[in-house]
């Protein structure tokens, strides 16, 4: 049954130890990230526009870069899409006042814990 839902996977998301160390982080938005994740990984969105109709908050803020609210618009969640490659590269998360003291064209996913 894993092999068969692996199939159906559309775009990759890059990394996934990103998005469990923000989980760790922010354990009161693991559920929100974790539905986000199963979500994205079965679209297959064209573009902006296609993504933008299931997702109308989502902000195209520039480099390919795309701002998701979670949980409410309690937290936001950066990535970065190549919609050619079917990629998604995780760049940051973090909560709504925290998002606003960082330069979401330069932020990146930090290695060590975020």
């Amino acid at each position: 049954m894993v092999n068969i839902l692996y199939l159906c996977h559309v775009f990759n998301i890059i990394t996934r130890k990103a998005l469990l160390d923000y989980i760790h982080k922010y354990p009161s938005a693991a559920t929100a990230l974790s539905e986000w994740y199963y979500e994205l990984l079965k679209c297959d969105f064209q573009n902006f526009n296609d993504l933008k109709k299931a997702y109308p908050h989502a902000s195209l803020v520039g480099d390919d870069r795309v701002v998701f609210n979670i949980k409410g618009n309690n937290f936001r969640l950066v990535v970065r899409i190549v919609f050619i490659y079917k990629t998604i590269q995780i760049k940051w998360f973090g909560s709504h006042s925290e998002y606003s003291k960082i330069d979401v064209l330069k932020v990146s996913y930090n290695k060590k814990r975020p």
